[in-house]
């Protein structure tokens, strides 16, 4: 298993070299990096949106029961609510979730094309078939994921002033008052930081499951599996490396 696991991480890096070489028609791959931002990103909105609104709601929800015996400020609900979206759950959290929807969707349109042979079919014409499948989409994800995560943080910020608009368990002036209490926007740029490196893991390694697939598409079936649970590992070990050189 580990001989395994080294000869991945060494294939892997094979890949990439190859993905990151020679890059052929520019305007072909502005077009297609065009299509994958539209593909893998802005299909991804709805889904972000619905789930960082109702975190930030969750939040302020438990953050008020928490709270409601304790002697704490209640402009400490809205101050939580903006550390949890910030630092975590806007970059990370949404990163794991994106994991299933984009790792799975890129290992298998790629795994497809492997197993019906249309990559063998580019490589014969000369195409270099890793870069012109993969680096559009790696290009795509890191512009755009760090968007999506700031949007994660504006929705998840609004649905906690929502719910507590509406529920009255603490004031809007005081909820507001919160997110601005010792606010640094250096975390802004440290969760959009964040969305890219977790967009590059996610990609790449989606891509590299689908690319080696072999066999019939039960193999692409597992390939994606692969690829959902070795990008959700590798966002994990890498939130904490980032955290603890960017943080520190």
């Amino acid at each position: 298993m580990i001989k395994k696991f080294f000869e991945d991480i060494g294939r892997y890096f094979m890949l990439m070299g190859k993905v990151f070489s020679h890059p052929e028609r520019l305007c072909v791959y502005s077009r297609r990096t065009i299509f994958e931002m539209e593909a893998l990103g802005f299909n991804s909105i709805a889904l972000t949106a619905i789930i960082s609104a109702f975190i930030g709601a969750v939040v302020v929800l438990q953050m008020a029961i928490t709270l409601e015996s304790a002697f704490i400020p209640d402009f400490m609900i809205g101050y939580s609510a903006r550390e949890v979206m910030v630092l975590e759950f806007s970059s990370t959290v949404v990163a794991l979730i994106l994991a299933g929807k984009v790792g799975s969707n890129i290992a298998s349109e790629i795994g497809t094309m492997r197993i019906t042979e249309q990559i063998d079919a580019l490589e014969i014409m000369g195409v270099n078939s890793a870069s012109y499948l993969i680096l559009p989409k790696v290009v795509a994800t890191v512009l755009f994921f760090p968007l999506l995560t700031l949007f994660s943080i504006i929705v998840g910020v609004v649905g906690g002033f929502a719910i507590a608009y509406l529920t009255g368990i603490i004031l809007p002036g005081d909820y507001i008052e919160g997110l601005f209490y010792c606010f640094e926007p250096d975390s802004i740029v440290y969760a959009m930081v964040k969305g890219a490196v977790f967009a590059f893991l996610i990609t790449t390694i989606s891509a590299y499951w689908g690319y080696y697939a072999k066999g019939n598409s039960l193999e692409v079936g597992r390939a994606s599996t692969h690829a959902v649970v070795a990008s959700s590992v590798a966002i994990m070990v890498f939130d904490l490396v980032l955290t603890q050189i960017m943080r520190a």
